[in-house]
């Protein structure tokens, strides 16, 4: 028997982990990404017409990527390759990328899978360009990062890019429960595990499979064995995950609650409660982005332009909380919360939206005065659109007293600056033009 025959006997002797063992073999055995393989969907209907070309997976952790490309790989009847940023050097591709290009001449499809081809530097993606181009591979790229800045431009203008989103709970509550009963999972085991602990795992693994099935090996391994049937209790997933009684269901009361605490405690001006808030969100599982969103809304709705800054914080936490996640991306909220606890509130900018919105609505069919018209034909110079426009940087001031409010609505005021940090500035220079603008319709 050959020395590599025997590795492969003894690597199959070997438990894999359950993520490896549940990987799925067809595309109706994935959970999530029906936008994209549910049934008369594009990426199904490619895969089933063995029309498969070259393409990119830009998703989250977890979200079957991999799985995704396997499955591609085995419905096409195409030879597999896998490769790493880490150890495939120019010349490692181009030997592989010379095999395929001999396979294709015999009819054989080739495969090239390149997880996390983000790593790849521009000579490492350049060498697979010439035999993408001529059909040598599929290329099958999978990153966390938007592709756009990620991946050469030559290479990506000849690949699809398929965007794949974060399984939901339901998604990985299934998947789990699938391998509690499937004999690749734990089927030929007595499990006893109830719905709710499943819904905690899945809440803690935050839209990742191969969190949530590791939970479970987990939670399963450290279980009460009794007999032949092994109990899994909530108490034994909040030890293997380091989670007390903080998991929550994010779609419930206690989710809305700990959003409310965060943020009235910013808008009270109360760093130490905000960032307790935040801790109790994230620790229990919270999508980072989520709160990083309402610290977009809360920058505008609650501070404005008292503190014009705290909105591009609120930007650059969003984005660092897409680039690193968690653990790492909780001092970057951290960092925003206190700014935005601490900085002078204003709500002027909300209130003047809510008092605009509520005219818009109860005057939709105001014309648009004649003098601020777009005038892009002929006739419609001849009926009078555009008379009257005054170009403002033809004027010393940089200003006129030319309306631009419907008739009906003349006058009305909707943005109303307080004296709250730098809005005092943009108070000022309102009066300023207001004043201004009232002496010359005078004139």
């Amino acid at each position: 028997m050959a020395f590599s025959e025997q590795i492969n006997i003894f690597e199959k002797n070997i438990a894999q982990p359950l993520p490896a063992r549940m990987r799925p073999d067809t595309l109706d055995e994935i959970v999530g990404q029906q936008h994209l393989i549910g049934k008369g969907k594009i990426l199904r209907r490619i895969i089933e017409n063995d029309a498969v070309s070259s393409m990119i997976f830009w998703g989250p952790p977890g979200v079957g990527k991999t799985t995704l490309a396997h499955v591609i790989a085995k419905q096409t009847k195409a030879e597999f390759l896998n490769f790493s940023a880490v150890t495939s050097g120019i010349k490692e591709i181009k030997n592989v990328m010379q095999q395929a290009d001999d396979n294709r001449k015999f009819g054989v499809k080739t495969i090239v899978f390149v997880d996390e081809i983000h790593r790849f530097n521009k000579a490492q993606q350049d060498a697979f360009l010439p035999f993408v181009e001529k059909g040598s591979i599929i290329l099958i790229g999978a990153t966390t990062e938007n592709p756009s800045f990620e991946v050469n431009s030559a290479l990506l203008s000849r690949c699809k890019v398929f965007v794949l989103k974060g399984l939901t709970e339901d998604d990985l509550t299934v998947l789990l429960k699938r391998a509690i009963e499937s004999p690749k999972g734990f089927g030929g085991e007595k499990i006893n595990i109830d719905e709710d602990t499943l819904r905690m795992i899945a809440v803690f693994a935050n839209g990742d499979a191969r969190t949530a099935l590791s939970t479970l090996e987990m939670a399963v391994l450290n279980g009460e064995m009794e007999g032949d049937v092994t109990t899994v209790t909530k108490e034994t997933v909040e030890q293997c995950t380091s989670k007390k009684s903080l998991l929550y269901d994010k779609n419930g009361e206690e989710h809305y609650n700990l959003i409310s605490a965060l943020h009235k405690s910013m808008r009270n001006s109360d760093p130490d409660a905000a960032v307790y808030w935040l801790a109790r969100m994230l620790e229990a599982g919270e999508d980072p982005l989520y709160i990083a969103r309402r610290l977009i809304r809360f920058a505008s709705e609650d501070v404005g332009l008292a503190e014009p800054r705290a909105l591009d914080m609120a930007v650059s936490a969003y984005q660092a909380c897409h680039f690193i996640g968690m653990p790492e991306c909780s001092v970057n909220l951290t960092q925003v919360v206190v700014h935005l606890a601490l900085a002078p509130k204003s709500n002027a900018l909300d209130v003047a939206y809510m008092r605009a919105k509520e005219d818009a609505q109860n005057t939709l069919a105001e014309p648009v005065p004649l003098q601020i018209r777009n005038a892009p034909t002929k006739l419609m110079k001849e009926l009078g659109y555009g008379d009257g426009y005054k170009y403002a940087h033809d004027y010393e001031e940089k200003v006129t007293a030319m309306s631009c409010l419907p008739d009906a609505l003349e006058g009305k005021e909707y943005y109303r600056p307080t004296e709250q940090g730098n809005e005092t500035r943009y108070k000022e220079r309102l009066e300023q033009i207001k004043a201004w603008k009232k002496e010359h319709r005078k004139d």
